[in-house]
């Protein structure tokens, strides 16, 4: 079954009592059960639900896993996945990360005795030699938050597998349909469901998705113990928003191309940070291992003044000053005051992340109309 098929059709089954295509949403905390321990498969709605079945059903056909495990946002699927480590266990992770990812590893787990070492990984070097008898996870974030820089996931799984550690990839920024990491030898990957797997802007989600019955099992533990499930409700319109998740990344690829093109050639853009471009130092990476090459895009003023990024920022009209990304609506936003805010200012400028930066997420407009006002908010500086 093709991606274009699998969206509308994997683990989607019409409602046998009466027939609905669409999932219905199952707004129920309990079932009746015939006797003591003898029910239809289903016994308390943080344990189990119909509508998050199917959308776990889905979400494993569409990373090609054996099981998917949802959870009440990006977060509590990432907090999920850190359970499945202990006291004196260690993470090597990107140094270029999404900020509640980041403080999620440090300021919590860090107080639990876990150790988190941020490195850039395109010299599998810096990798390796933070690599110890301690480490148990390699997080990896590609293409990035917000540098947009892209990790090469087959060479950091072959190492993780050599080493013996587990791998999990945050594919949030490409979604299933641009690439699919545990074919390419990672062990767990997570998505931000709230971004372009719901594509409304509209629900808050996670999800986590396993080849390993093992892990499945163990996560799905967790799922049960801790409770940071989602509504059904919020299971629908995931399901709802992954129906047009081709048609609307691919959509969002095209502008992002355009407009990336646009602001590279701009007098009053300095660098433009896109994988789409062929001056991106890991632009054949992404070529390999991505579909295409997503609809997020982050650029630098010229002298690099927070003062004109602010008259950008606020000069927009469609392109809306919010946090988050993968809507149908074009975003813009200011990593180092907004989303990556928790991370340390010296951390930040190591990997280029300048108060000057501005991140985009680019939506299902039309792209001139973008262009457009994109050019009316630069010129004001």
């Amino acid at each position: 079954m093709k991606f274009g098929t699998k969206v509308i059709h994997a683990g989607i089954e019409p409602d046998p009592s009466t027939g609905a295509i669409m999932t219905p949403i199952f707004q129920t905390s309990t079932y009746v059960q015939d006797a003591p321990g003898k029910h239809k498969g289903y016994e308390y709605a943080r344990t189990k639900n119909p509508t998050r079945s199917a959308l776990e059903k889905n979400m494993t056909a569409l990373e090609n896993g054996r099981d998917a495990i949802c959870f009440g946002s990006g977060l509590a699927a990432m907090d999920a996945i850190l359970k499945l480590l202990k006291p004196g266990d260690e993470i090597v992770s990107n140094n270029d990360i999404y900020g509640g990812s980041y403080r999620l590893m440090t300021n919590i787990y860090g107080k639990f005795g876990i150790k988190s070492h941020f490195v850039g990984m395109n010299s599998t070097k810096d990798l390796e030699d933070s690599i110890n008898e301690n480490t148990r996870l390699i997080w990896i974030e590609t293409p990035t938050n917000p540098m947009l820089n892209i990790v090469d996931i087959r060479k950091i799984c072959k190492i993780a597998r050599k080493k013996g550690v587990l791998s999990c990839v945050d594919n949030t920024f490409a979604s299933p349909y641009l690439q699919n990491p545990l074919d390419m030898g990672a062990d767990i990957v997570t998505h931000s469901a709230t971004k372009y797997l719901g594509g409304h802007s509209d629900v808050v989600h996670g999800v986590v998705i396993v080849k390993s019955p093992e892990l499945a099992e163990q996560l799905r533990f967790i799922q049960n113990a801790v409770g940071g499930v989602p509504g059904p409700q919020d299971c629908f319109l995931i399901l709802r928003g992954i129906k047009t998740l081709h048609l609307r990344v691919q959509r969002s690829c095209d502008n992002a191309k355009k407009i990336a093109k646009f602001l590279q050639s701009h007098p009053k853009v300095d660098k433009v940070y896109y994988p789409g471009l062929r001056s991106h130092p890991n632009h054949k990476i992404a070529k390999r291992q991505m579909k295409d090459f997503g609809g997020m895009v982050s650029f630098d003023i010229v002298g690099g003044s927070l003062r004109d990024a602010h008259k950008v920022l606020k000069g927009t009209h469609l392109f809306a000053l919010a946090e988050s990304l993968g809507g149908v609506e074009s975003l813009i936003g200011h990593p180092a005051s907004m989303t990556h805010a928790s991370i340390p200012k010296k951390d930040r400028l190591r990997v280029g992340l300048t108060d000057s930066l501005i991140r985009l997420s680019i939506g299902v407009e039309d792209v001139d109309d973008l262009i457009e006002d994109l050019e009316k908010a630069l010129s004001n500086i």
